[in-house]
């Protein structure tokens, strides 16, 4: 079993980093793997069990169920339903806490996941800079914030 656990402090206000996060369904419009995205079924992207459909920008698409959100803990969790990459039994858990010595953000994103024998160190690679550092950088963009 890989598991990934990357972390990154955000110099802007918890709410306008929950505020992008939260939205189960609107990461087509900040990470840059994603082209397009939806809420299957009609449901709202803040509802436990809700499933989004999106196709990345290589053209493969993925199925990504939300397990649980908390307003509360600024937190949330997913699940990978369907995806060409294997990435098996794929969780992920992002949360986001307060940096008290400045009005700045600490977010933290961690999963795990099964692979085939021997692609453990590609798959890994691959979820730690396509997914994970490139959605840092992303949101870091979108809210303005410097390298």
């Amino acid at each position: 079993m890989v598991k990934i656990s990357r972390s990154t402090i955000l110099e802007a206000p918890i709410e306008s980093v929950w505020t992008l996060l939260r939205d189960f369904n609107g990461h087509d419009r900040w990470h840059p793997a994603v082209a397009t995205s939806q809420i299957e079924r009609g449901r709202g992207s803040d509802r436990i069990g809700s499933v989004r459909r999106f196709r990345l920008e290589t053209g493969e698409e993925l199925r990504e169920q939300l397990l649980t959100l908390s307003d509360a803990e600024t937190a949330f969790s997913y699940c990978l339903l369907d995806t060409p990459i294997p990435l098996l039994n794929y969780v992920a858990h992002v949360r986001l806490i307060p940096v008290t010595d400045g009005d700045w953000t600490f977010w933290q994103w961690d999963c795990r996941f099964d692979t085939p024998k021997g692609r453990e160190d590609e798959l890994e690679a691959t979820v730690t800079e396509n997914i994970y550092e490139a959605g840092f950088a992303a949101i870091r963009a979108e809210l303005g914030l410097g390298e």
